[in-house]
């Protein structure tokens, strides 16, 4: 059998916060400024708004517009297969979450009618291994103004809340930003024995 080789991301030890991302590679982090019934407003590093909410069930349609507006290779990077569309009952299931072992937030753009999903960021729990796989995406024309790490910062927070020992998730090699962020994040890689193009990433909480 295969054995797992470790990619060259650099292990933080444990801490409170995450470190900070490389500001090579990054513009500033989208900061939640302030709190409404809505949820935290967030203003990105280029002005634009967007509200940062938990998942609703009411967002079933934002979710599959979304997914229609997602590059081919986007959806295959998140899904790890193509599809062509998103069907009504995984949007469905997708929305209504299970708080016990599941967590979802969502980046809401409120400034077009209707309100658009423009990132989501998701955890699974493991209860028998007190772990949490974590999925996160964000729409391509909204990438690169640091709404990933922001929503890889609420599920870290989240796995924190819940005392879980560590998160993770698989990441396809071609997907490199995505690589980039969890490296400086303080992640470590792992290749999938057997899958040459997919990583596991874990972070120890």
């Amino acid at each position: 059998m295969p054995t797992s080789t470790v990619r060259d991301f650099d292990a933080y030890p444990r801490h409170t916060e995450l470190p900070p991302r490389s500001p090579e590679r990054f513009t500033p982090a989208a900061t939640p400024l302030s709190s409404t019934p809505r949820g935290e407003v967030v203003h990105t590093a280029d002005g634009r708004e967007l509200i940062l909410r938990s998942i609703e069930p009411g967002d079933v349609a934002a979710v599959q517009r979304c997914f229609k507006r997602l590059p081919a290779q986007d959806v295959r990077r998140r899904f790890m297969h193509a599809m062509s569309e998103l069907p009504a009952p995984m949007a469905q299931r997708l929305c209504r979450i299970d708080p016990e072992l599941e967590a979802a937030f969502v980046l809401i753009d409120e400034t077009v009618k209707p309100a658009e999903l423009r990132g989501v960021g998701r955890v699974f729990v493991d209860r028998a291994a007190n772990t949490a796989e974590f999925s996160v995406l964000v729409e391509h024309e909204w990438t690169r103004i640091g709404l990933g790490a922001l929503l890889m910062q609420r599920l870290v927070n989240e796995c924190r809340r819940r005392g879980l020992d560590e998160i993770w998730g698989y990441v396809l090699m071609e997907n490199r930003p995505m690589l980039q962020l969890c490296k400086e994040l303080g992640f470590v890689a792992t290749m999938v024995p057997g899958e040459g193009s997919t990583a596991q990433i874990r972070l120890k909480l």
